[in-house]
């Protein structure tokens, strides 16, 4: 399976591209919101790739980020949502738009999509607002245990509990992942001297 490409770009559509890595060309189809992120022909790119594999076809799709690619995944795994209708999902609207129409179920906005009708958005609204959740769900979870170590430690300390919740949030997300407890300590306290 192909899961990312880099190489040199050497063929440029609004549908898609053709890599040429190390003398070889790959044809992966793409949304409009990785089109306009490309280069120029001739330039170094950088593709995500999905490999869609059926029992007559081998497609490759291309995305600019990870992000795109994971909710492309994402709509191709909602009942009826085929690759070329979550790949023009992604040229009607970018990642960031689709999940925040989905947090907010606007389903008018995901209608506008042209190809999706309202059933359809719907069905994306429900479906993708579940797999955005669990995820959450899943990173506030992780964190669960340090954060509440956090909370414990500067409260104990004096802090009001509503101001340390803040800091400790705010930390955490600026924090890189491998963060250990005593460096978001440290930046908690000098997060909490300046408030």
């Amino acid at each position: 399976m192909i899961s990312y490409l880099k190489g040199n770009l050497i063929h440029k559509a609004p549908e898609q591209v053709t890599i040429d890595v190390g003398g070889v060309g790959y044809c992966a189809l793409i949304p409009l919101s990785t089109y306009f992120k490309l280069g120029q022909l001739d330039e170094p790119v950088e593709l995500f790739v999905y490999t869609h594999l059926t029992d007559n076809s081998l497609s490759l799709y291309g995305f600019y980020t990870k992000d795109e690619r994971e909710i492309f995944m994402k709509l191709i795994s909602i009942s009826g949502i085929g690759p070329k209708l979550a790949l023009n999902t992604l040229s009607g609207i970018g990642p960031a738009d689709l999940k925040e129409a989905v947090k907010r179920s606007d389903v008018a906005r995901i209608s506008l999509i042209p190809g999706i009708g309202k059933k359809t958005a719907l069905r994306i609204a429900i479906e993708l607002q579940e797999k955005i959740e669990k995820k959450e769900k899943l990173l506030t979870t992780k964190d669960s245990k340090e954060k509440q170590d956090l909370i414990s430690a500067l409260t104990n300390l004096g802090f009001k509990r509503r101001e340390v919740e803040i800091t400790v949030n705010e930390t955490i997300k600026a924090s890189s992942s491998g963060a250990g407890f005593e460096k978001l300590l440290r930046e908690c306290l000098k997060r909490m001297a300046k408030v």
